[in-house]
């Protein structure tokens, strides 16, 4: 189901939500060296990376909140914000199957829907359209994962708090999967029918 969005956009760049998404992109490399600074030989530094996915998940509910509430819905942000989210989450896949926590399957998995969304967007781009908002299925796609990551984080080590953390994590990661495709497949499905109605105008 597409997201309707009704408020009026602004070309405004420096904006309270813009600046959030800004600062989480800021974030992807800082969090990507912690999580993989123990395999250069440098100290482990899980807990900080977990801080900066949990800074970065507050942020995104704050930046699309605030814009709605504020009326400071942008077209930078349009573009912003789910680049922050891919980015996050390819850096995740990154640390965490460098680090063998995430299977190669599953990254495999996440990667290829993210290839098949690059390839949809090169249709529209060429059809002289940019890229359809975000739909709430793909946000909740993106929560589950970005819950999934640091849970799977922390469940490395022992005792009852990890495995609790590795039951959660990988139930969140299971649905996030799962709705991830389900979004990108609809995504696919939306950019046909739009290429489709365009070849149909001419």
């Amino acid at each position: 189901m597409e997201v309707q969005e009704t408020r009026v956009q602004t070309d405004r760049v420096l904006t309270i939500p813009n600046i959030l998404s800004m600062a989480r992109l800021v974030g992807v490399p800082v969090f990507l060296w912690l999580i993989l600074w123990p395999e250069f030989g440098g100290p482990k530094a899980d807990g900080w990376a977990l801080l900066v996915l949990a800074l970065s998940g507050v942020s995104d509910y704050l930046d699309g909140k605030l814009a709605r509430r504020w009326n400071q819905i942008s077209s930078l942000g349009r573009i912003l914000d789910p680049a922050a989210d891919r980015l996050y989450i390819l850096s995740t896949l990154v640390g965490l199957t460098w680090r063998e926590i995430l299977p190669l399957w599953l990254t495999a998995a996440l990667v290829a829907r993210e290839l098949m969304l690059l390839v949809a967007v090169g249709f529209l781009g060429r059809h002289g359209y940019g890229p359809p908002q975000v739909n709430f299925l793909g946000k909740a796609a993106t929560f589950n994962l970005m819950y999934a990551f640091p849970l799977l984080l922390l469940s490395e080590g022992s005792g009852w708090l990890h495995t609790l953390a590795a039951v959660f994590g990988w139930a969140f990661a299971g649905w996030g999967t799962a709705l991830y495709w389900w979004a990108g497949i609809l995504y696919v499905v939306q950019v046909r029918r739009i290429i489709r109605a365009d070849a149909t105008a001419d």
